[in-house]
């Protein structure tokens, strides 16, 4: 019924329990997540939870806020993205957010990672899992510069965890992407989330839980699980007066058009 579309199953949090947790989601009619890869170094890991549930799928990416760590070359993402059950490239983008006394200037590192990134999702015709936060205007740049327009050769993808305006919802679409909201438009102070789960088409929203992060109400302040992805739909359900079946049915079909695992 329900598909989780970005969660990270290879967290030390939840992967210590991890039969619980996919005990957990089958309850909650979770029928699918998708596990997230931040760093080459955990891909094996990432890779082993899919390639042992069926119901789990596999992305491989560097986070841009992964320092310190392998850096991706565009041979690396194109190895492990021939795998099977890897389905995207990501999760991959710009984070300005903790620059601290750096400027922007000197995080170039993370533009040209990014690139390579497209290329290679280009190159496999598979999608990318955008995480932007704080450089959302140099986010949609690269895209475009990158012939990320929708057109044919554009690898397309997804804004996952989307927290900006309604104007960078705007430009994403225009460029072909996908918008996933998480637990975040529970909050009580998110109400212009919620006009955005309101206002993207629903044929272009998912639903994600960025488990272990980010917990809906009613259970805010815990340790995130895929299980949860219902209370995300629930809250989509209520902003667009639909019944959160139908908001299931439509982001599973979603997930679907744009991962296309069937074939993975």
């Amino acid at each position: 019924m329900y598909t989780d579309s970005h969660c990270h199953l290879s967290d030390p949090q939840l992967l210590a329990r991890l039969p619980q947790i996919l005990d957990d989601m089958a309850a909650a009619q979770v029928d699918r997540a998708m596990c997230i890869c931040t760093t080459l170094e955990e891909f094996e890991t990432v890779h082993g939870i899919a390639m042992a549930h069926p119901q789990i799928w596999a992305t491989v990416g560097v986070h841009p806020d992964e320092e310190d760590v392998q850096e991706p070359g565009l041979d690396d993402l194109l190895t492990r993205g021939r795998l099977p059950r890897v389905l995207a490239i990501g999760e991959t983008g710009l984070d300005y957010y903790r620059l601290g006394e750096r400027s922007v200037a000197d995080v170039q590192w993370q533009r040209e990672r990014f690139r390579t990134h497209i290329l290679a999702a280009q190159h496999l015709g598979k999608p990318l899992v955008i995480h932007t936060r704080a450089a959302s205007d140099d986010t949609l740049a690269i895209l475009r510069e990158q012939g990320e327009d929708g057109s044919g050769g554009a690898a397309g993808g997804v804004f996952h965890c989307f927290t900006e305006t309604e104007a960078v919802a705007r430009a994403a679409l225009d460029l072909g992407f996908y918008i996933s909201l998480s637990g975040i438009i529970t909050f009580k102070n998110a109400q212009d989330l919620r006009d955005i789960a309101g206002f993207v088409p629903l044929d272009r929203l998912l639903i994600e839980t960025d488990s272990p992060y980010l917990a809906p109400i009613p259970h805010r302040g815990k340790t995130n699980q895929p299980a949860w992805v219902p209370h995300v739909a629930a809250q989509i359900a209520a902003v667009r007066g639909l019944a959160v079946e139908a908001v299931a049915a439509q982001t599973s079909a979603n997930f679907d058009a744009l991962f296309r695992p069937e074939a993975a």
